[in-house]
């Protein structure tokens, strides 16, 4: 008994850093005995290409049949060209709210030339939010400070384990 009270204790405070998952920005199910956690950024053209061309492999093969639990994290990077990271992540976590998270990141990273130097991100977000409802509803919770507290936790919690580049996968 004393032994799993000291494991407790140091499991305890690991389990308390770790930021809540949003099952609006997992793939599937919650008890597959492998969870990959990916730290990305909008704005990186290499998770980009993790999105179109890894990850739809992985669903199919791992995700689908109940192996892999994929969650997505925020990690917008800083610097030259990744001025507009956190904005990406506010919309794209506004539309995970309204369950539109993975029509938003699809688009994002689709659009990703046309918009991340520019920072005009709002017309791909509403062109995978075909209801004007769905518009208004992203646009309010883009400025939710919880919104921006969750990527935040994200982003530290990347830091934590000393993340410096994305795509990482955990």
């Amino acid at each position: 008994m004393k032994l799993y009270a000291a494991a407790l204790l140091v499991v305890l405070p690991c389990l308390a850093a770790t930021p809540e998952i949003d099952k609006n920005r997992a793939l599937g199910f919650p008890t597959a005995p492998v969870k990959l956690e990916i730290f990305s950024d909008f704005t990186c053209p290499h998770c980009r290409v993790l999105h179109e061309t890894v990850l739809p492999q992985l669903k199919s093969d791992y995700v689908v049949n109940g192996k892999v639990y994929i969650v997505d994290r925020a990690f917008p990077l800083t610097g030259a060209g990744h001025e507009h990271s956190r904005e990406a992540f506010a919309y794209a976590v506004a539309a995970a709210r309204i369950n539109k998270y993975q029509q938003v990141a699809d688009v994002l990273y689709a659009q990703q030339s046309a918009w991340a130097m520019t920072g005009n991100i709002w017309p791909a977000v509403a062109s995978a939010l075909p209801l004007a409802a769905d518009h208004k509803k992203v646009q309010a919770l883009v400025k939710d400070p919880g919104v921006l507290a969750e990527i935040e936790a994200e982003y530290q919690e990347g830091i934590a384990v000393g993340l410096n580049q994305t795509p990482t996968l955990i």
